[in-house]
Formats: C-alpha cells, structure tokens, sequence
C-alpha cells in the first residue's frame, strides 16, 4: 500500500530569501514544516555561504519548477584576493595566500571586463553537478577528483560595485547571467588572471527569472508571522502555480475544449497563432463560467504543433 503524505496538499511558488549557513535543501524543509506542505520542491541549489532569492514550489506547482532552473539569474558578491581556497569560497580551507598591496582598482575592471560574454568554466569539484549519480562535492571532501568538462555559460553583465585596495584586497560585483553560471569560478579564474588567486566571500542571488529580492521572505519572519498559529496563516505568500512561467503567453479555452486538453488531448483554437508561433510554449487557461472568455482556473502549459493545435505539456492534476 502507497504510503500516505503528510501534510496539506497546498499548490503555489514561495519566493523565500535563504539565509546563510543553511543547505538550500534544510530552507526547503523548514519552509515546508511551517506550511504544513505535503510536498514542495526548491529551484536549483544555493551554497551554505550564499543569501538571497530561493523559489519554492508547492504541490502542483513543482511541476513548474524546471522553468525557473532555466531562468538567468542575478547576484551580488564579494572577492577577497590573495586568497585562495580549496572550495573557491570562504568555508573552504586556504591554499595559498600573498598580500595584494600593488593591485588596483583599474586591473580589477580591466581583467573583470574580459568575463562579459559567452564564457567557457570548468565546474568546481565543490559543486552540486552529479558523477555517476554522486555530487562532486561528497566525492571532494572523500579526497576524490574527476575529470570535469568546461561547460558555455553566458554572463550578461559584470560590474565593479567597489573595490577595496590593501594587503586584503576586496571587490564587490553584481553579475547578471545564465543558468549553471558559478560566481565562485569566475572569483577563482579573476584571481588566476591577476596573479594573486581569489575567493568568494560573500554570495547573494538579487534575482531569479522574473523575482526579485524585494518580493522574497524570511524563514525568520515566516516564524514569527505563524508563531503559535495554524499554517494557512502563512498562504499569503504563496504566489500562483503559473508564477513560474509568467513570462509565457497566455490562452484561455472554451470550457469544452478545456476539458479535453485537460485530459492530455491536443486540441484547436483559433487564438493558437494569435499568442504564438510553432514550438512556442504557451500557459493554458479555461475560461470563467461567468465571464466568457475571462481566463479561469490554470490547466497547465502547451506547445503550439506543426499543425497549429496546441498540445499538453504540463498539466495541473485534478484534485
């Protein structure tokens, strides 16, 4: 017999702002205790040291998640040069160290420039991408290295907020790039560049997809809002199960041509070419009962055919 979830089986996108120290996998776990979720997902892993914009999808909406691990996202951090570290950054073990007296603001910007772009990294053997179903990280700190591919990303800015010269050189940076981009990499290839080595010392994500920092929560103020309190207490903050495709184009069918692409049909609309073209993924409403042609409940997400229908991709499960 199926064991039984525990748990209320709630749908929507939590935008919480993880706080350091913490796995991105025991913030999803807290999150999902002061819910009283049945089952929720994170959106792609933030390291212990890094802050920030942590979306969390609930029930139905997890079926989603795979559109914000696609998302660009943005960060804040801090470099220390002179240093470098076994992990790339600050929780990991010093290497190497020299002091960094002669370097300047103008290197700095300078060598920074030359990681606009398409680039090419080679993942940390500290990161969270899988050898043989294991992460890289539990095989580092097992003394293990494999041979890791360089992999393109694309980063669509890089700024110097500031820099802070000395022995203990720092430099804050914001960073606007695509997904699998590692901050900490472009610290380590900075450093090498300059001669010096670097790591991370600070790491805050601003923003994922189409979130931002000032729309996320507290696990603190998550705490203190449901205190003693039942967890619907805490619905508010749930963002709506289409939140992770809202850049989509929307279509709202007919209740009849509803109900068949709700159950796995293809199906024709006239709209089909209005909001789209082939290949195109769209968000799929129904209408209203009362207001036709005012989009309804959301059925999921559809991909306009060679032949102009539209076909289920992604579908909300019926309760």
């Amino acid at each position: 017999m199926a064991r039984r979830r525990r748990g209320r089986p709630i749908n929507g996108v939590l935008l919480l702002n993880k706080p350091a120290g913490m796995t991105s996998n025991d913030a999803l776990q807290q999150a999902k205790r002061l819910f009283f979720a049945a089952k929720a997902g994170h959106t792609g892993s933030l390291d212990p040291l890094a802050t920030g914009v942590l979306p969390l999808c609930f029930g139905e909406a997890t079926k989603f998640s795979q559109f914000l691990l696609e998302a660009d996202k943005r960060y804040r951090s801090t470099f220390r040069f002179g240093v470098t570290t076994n992990t790339g950054d600050a929780d990991g073990e010093v290497m190497t160290e020299m002091a960094t007296d002669i370097l300047t603001r103008e290197q700095v910007e300078e060598e920074l420039a030359q990681f606009q772009g398409e680039i090419e990294q080679v993942p940390s053997m500290y990161s969270a991408l899988k050898h043989n179903g294991q992460p890289l990280y539990k095989l580092a700190r097992e003394g293990k290295e494999v041979e890791r591919e360089a992999r393109r990303v694309t980063v669509y800015e890089i700024k110097l907020l500031d820099f802070r010269p000395g022995p203990a050189a720092e430099a804050d940076v914001e960073i606007h790039c695509s997904k699998g981009t590692y901050v900490r990499t472009i610290a380590e290839d900075l450093g090498h560049q300059l001669g010096c080595g670097a790591h991370v010392t600070v790491l805050h994500r601003s923003g994922a997809g189409q979130f931002d920092e000032t729309q996320a929560v507290s696990l603190e103020a998550l705490k203190n809002e449901r205190g003693e309190g039942r967890a619907e207490l805490l619905d508010h903050h749930l963002l709506s199960m289409d939140a992770p495709v809202a850049t989509l184009a929307a279509i709202t069918l007919p209740a009849s041509t509803g109900y068949y692409f709700s159950q796995g049909n293809p199906v024709m609309d006239g709209q089909v070419y209005r909001v789209g073209e082939e290949g195109d993924m769209v968000r799929v409403f129904v209408e209203k009962d009362a207001e036709p042609g005012a989009p309804g409940e959301f059925l999921g997400v559809g991909q306009i055919t060679d032949d102009g229908r539209l076909a289920p991709k992604r579908l909300i499960a019926k309760n």
